[in-house]
């Protein structure tokens, strides 16, 4: 299928008709490789159909080149078509002696290509033989590849259309674009007695969707036609190329695709752009070979010195480079596609690509370029001489963490590691670095690099310090092997009350991840209390490895309950008021405040401090990342904004995937409260198959899963064997030492159960002594659920009365899912109307802004007048909600989506839904509904 061509279609009919009236010319069809140029030639025959015109074509190729009147003899060839052998001769006009000396097989060979004996005479007689043809009719003569014809034939070519007068003949030759400039005079010669030039336009996007119809038989989506033809940048080989790698993968013409259309590189294609660029100039090959090492937005100056290139000469090659059709623009050092920079590196060795990207390294670093810049060009090479070449790879790895790319840090630390020459300390700061690097996501190859640095370090410091480099586990246990390489340096360093300075820092921070790493232990967690209680009321929080410690030990009373929850509150905050929210946190014990706080029920101050540390960190993939997410859900989840909650909680389940760990553990610890509050069997039944029930003996992880488990038993009405599961599940927490009613609130759970199986009693004991415990902890929402239990068991006006003691003590807390499940008891069991109505009414808007329809439903159910209905602001996604909060700022959708980093289509499409759940016609209504709305 041959489009837009028709005007150079029409141009050479015009010269066809002036030579069929004597007037006779050459035509040049010129363009870069893929333009067309050959499919255009292959169509010109077709003007000729129902007219008496003689076609005479040739083709000429690279292999070719030295077979000598190769091109004269193809042209001849189409003319003696069909003719028997012994009228050859009188077909070429009685020229016998040319026919024997030219195109007989036993023709003598022509020495040099033929350029210095190929006698006036044969030139003559060729040309007499185009004569005689053409005296009966018209010819058409057409050459493609005219770069590609053996010299003969091109000197004969060049001799003919000097003496086109008195013949009716069009010449048609191709030539690619970037061969105007060889040193071959004949070729000069051809091009300039040219009459017209003919260079065939890139395709338009029209035609882009008409080649995009044949291929794959039905019209294209219009964001997957832009995407072709901005990659192909019009050139019908590389849209054709793309179009059929897509169509052999199966893939059909839709936007989902356009990621796939701008990142294939069609190894067909590839290959004859190697094969294109293997025959160019010796100074084209190197600078093309610069920009596949420097990148397109390298500046001028380095490639010119790293292609070895003039500043004039540099601009010379970098417009043959775009005249072959390589390069995107003729003064923009860039590739046309990704296919050229895969077809430039194919076409050298691995020897030549190693050279120059050392002598690219060397370039940048004496340039004085980033390290980061530099140590790019260092990894392509297996082995470097540089002797600065290891400390920019650590500059450069420094650098990336800082950015947040914890794995491409490690790549070039692991890099930096192959230099022979590192011994000693040198080579373990090198394997300390890299254990920074990789514990944000493979926690198993930190330990390993840094239990190779140790033995490499001197002193008992040292030696202390880079173990310290392991992120300590939050609720899990850490694998024996780093608990004893931890037990082993704090050996060697002594007790912090015989050190000072950095040294007594350091052994602090040893004594938090030891004391940790006993937090299933009740004896151990006993001896943490009473060191937590030895520091006295107000305990030096001045370093980071003192808050560090303070917060282990502070994590044991709350597990223990064996400080009021009033004074877990008050050190928590003052240790988060000393500590900068930074994104290191994560692979401290302080992430432990955080849990105190959730089981404090005095987490209103802390999402300012949360949002601060994430705002520190770039979102990635890595462990801390996941741990950020967990804690912004464990946060969301204590005030009861289920919804928000789930959306951090998958996300930490998604980045833990691949590390499952610890990451693993906390997520799903976090992703279970989610699913236990929305009372979801799906999202239970997930995870109760997920990897962790197998993969972890943590007694966080296996507590929460026997909750999901008596959770699943529960909906399905096997009351005994949640029950059963249950109260399994509470004397292995209370032989731990485990007894936070916040934490792990299994009695009022069991409680219910039990009145269900019928035992009352055992209900009742339950009751009474999740009551008594939930006092002495004093977190308002413990304790007012358990009195919304006891008030159930009770019933009558004794129940109300401990409901609504319970409504009094839940306005106290962050949880306001709680406080909606007590309104709904206590309105339940109000006469109906007047209190009650209100009562749920004010259940029903808590419930829907927590996100939690189970409990929405079940308040209609209860108030008949249907006014509990939930807002619909309460529907919004965290997204929407943010979205919303920029536009009451007065923010565009333009500006709206540049502070979001989005397209302005997403922030329309967030907005419309918005409209929507919020019953609302516009921006404006939105507007005035905002101050209605729980940031």
């Amino acid at each position: 299928m041959l489009l837009e061509r028709e005007a150079e279609l029409a141009q050479v009919a015009e010269a066809l008709r002036a030579g069929a009236a004597g007037d006779s010319s050459l035509v040049l069809l010129t363009g870069p490789m893929g333009i067309g140029r050959t499919a255009l030639l292959q169509q010109l025959p077709m003007l000729a159909e129902g007219e008496e015109i003689h076609v005479l074509r040739a083709n000429a190729a690279p292999v070719e080149q030295d077979f000598a009147l190769g091109v004269v003899r193809q042209l001849f060839d189409s003319l003696l078509t069909g003719v028997p052998e012994e009228l050859h001769e009188c077909r070429l006009g009685g020229e016998g002696d040319l026919y024997r000396t030219v195109f007989s097989d036993d023709a003598p060979l022509l020495d040099d290509g033929g350029t210095r004996t190929m006698p006036e005479e044969a030139l003559y007689g060729l040309r007499s033989a185009v004569a005689a043809v053409s005296a009966d009719s018209p010819l058409l003569i057409l050459v493609d590849d005219l770069q590609w014809v053996d010299a003969p034939s091109l000197r004969w070519l060049a001799f003919l259309v000097k003496r086109l007068h008195g013949l009716r003949a069009v010449v048609v030759c191709a030539l690619r674009d970037g061969y105007r400039r060889p040193g071959d005079p004949l070729l000069r010669e051809l091009v300039d007695a040219a009459r017209r030039e003919l260079r065939p336009a890139p395709l338009s996007l029209g035609a882009t969707k008409e080649v995009i119809h044949e291929q794959f038989g039905v019209p294209g989506d219009e964001e997957f036609a832009r995407a072709c033809h901005e990659t192909s940048a019009g050139n019908p080989l590389f849209l054709k190329s793309v179009l059929a790698d897509l169509a052999m993968s199966g893939l059909r013409p839709t936007a989902e695709q356009v990621e796939a259309v701008r990142s294939l590189r069609p190894a067909l294609l590839r290959e004859r752009l190697a094969g294109s660029l293997r025959v160019q100039p010796r100074p084209a090959r190197d600078l093309a070979a610069a920009i596949a090492v420097l990148g397109g937005q390298a500046e001028p100056d380095l490639l010119a010195r790293l292609a070895g290139l003039d500043p004039i000469g540099f601009l010379a090659t970098l417009r043959d480079l775009h005249e072959v059709g390589l390069l995107a623009a003729e003064q923009e050092p860039r590739f046309l596609h990704r296919v050229v920079q895969d077809a430039v590196e194919s076409s050298m060795t691995v020897a030549e690509r190693e050279r120059l990207h050392d002598a690219a390294a060397a370039l940048l670093y004496h340039d004085g370029r980033p390290a980061e810049l530099v140590a790019a060009q260092l990894m392509a090479v297996t082995s470097s001489s540089h002797p600065w070449a290891v400390e920019v790879l650590r500059a450069a790895a420094d650098t990336a963490l800082r950015r947040g790319a914890p794995r491409t840090a490690a790549r070039y630390l692991r890099r930096a590691l192959l230099d022979g020459s590192l011994a000693g300390e040198g080579r373990a700061r090198l394997l300390i670095d890299l254990a920074t690097a990789e514990r944000g996501f493979d926690p198993a190859a930190c330990e390993r690099h840094i239990s190779q640095a140790i033995p490499l370090l001197t002193t008992p410091r040292l030696r202390a310090a880079a173990a310290l480099r392991i992120s300590p586990t939050i609720v899990g246990l850490g694998p024996p092997s780093a608990i004893d390489l931890l037990h082993q340096v704090a050996e060697d360093l002594g007790p912090a009350t015989s050190l000072e300075g950095t040294a007594r820092d350091v052994a602090l921070r040893l004594e938090a991840r030891l004391r940790h790493a006993g937090h299933e232990d009740p004896a151990e967690l006993a001896a943490a209390v009473e060191r937590l209680s030895a520091l006295g009321e107000d305990p030096a929080l001045i370093t980071a490895a003192e808050r560090e410690l303070t917060a282990v030990l502070l994590n044991s009373a709350v597990l223990t309950a064996r400080w009021p929850a009033a004074e877990v509150s008050r050190l928590a905050n003052r240790i988060l008021e000393r500590e900068p929210a930074t994104s290191e946190q994560v692979h401290t014990p302080l992430p432990l405040v955080v849990i105190g706080l959730v089981a404090a029920d005095s987490v209103r101050g802390i999402s300012s401090w949360l949002a601060m540390e994430q705002q520190t960190r770039r979102q990635g993939g890595t462990v801390a990342d996941a741990l950020v997410n967990v804690q912004q859900a464990m946060v969301l989840s204590a005030r009861g904004r289920v919804s928000q909650a789930r959306e951090y909680a998958e996300r930490a389940v998604r980045l833990a995937e691949v590390h499952w760990q610890e990451a693993g553990v906390v997520s799903t610890l976090a992703l279970t409260r989610v699913a236990l509050d929305l009372q979801d069997p799906v999202l239970i039944e997930r995870i109760l198959d997920g990897p962790g029930r197998r993969r972890s003996s943590s007694l966080a992880l296996t507590a929460t899963l026997q909750f999901a488990k008596a959770a699943q038993d529960a909906g399905n009405g096997r009351w005994t064997s949640a029950l059963e599961t249950l109260l399994a599940c509470g004397r292995q927490l209370e032989a731990s030492g485990w007894r936070n009613p916040v934490l792990f609130a299994w009695r009022p759970w069991a409680a219910e159960l039990h009145r269900r199986v019928g035992d009352p009693g055992a209900a009742g004991a339950l009751a009474e002594e999740e009551l008594l415990r939930t006092k002495e902890w004093g977190a308002p929402v413990a304790l007012g659920r358990a009195l919304r239990v006891k008030a159930r068991l009770l019933g009558g006006d004794q129940g109300v009365r401990l409901l609504r003691e319970s409504v009094d003590v839940l306005r106290a807390s962050a949880d306001e899912l709680e406080l909606a499940r007590t309104l709904l008891s206590l309105g339940r069991q109000l006469r109906p109307g007047g209190e009650a109505t209100a009562v749920l009414q004010e259940a029903g808007g808590l419930a829907a802004a927590c996100g939690v329809p189970w409990l929405v439903e079940r308040i209609r159910a209860a108030d008949g007048s249907g006014a509990s209905a939930a807002p619909p602001e309460a529907a919004l996604t965290r997204t929407e909600r943010t979205v919303a909060s920029l536009v009451g700022r007065g923010l565009t959708n333009q500006e709206v989506a540049a502070e979001l980093g989005v397209s302005s289509r997403a922030i329309e499409k967030h907005l419309t839904s918005s409209y929507r759940k919020l019953g609302v016609s516009g921006r404006r209504e939105l507007i005035e509904l905002l101050p209605r709305m729980d940031s």
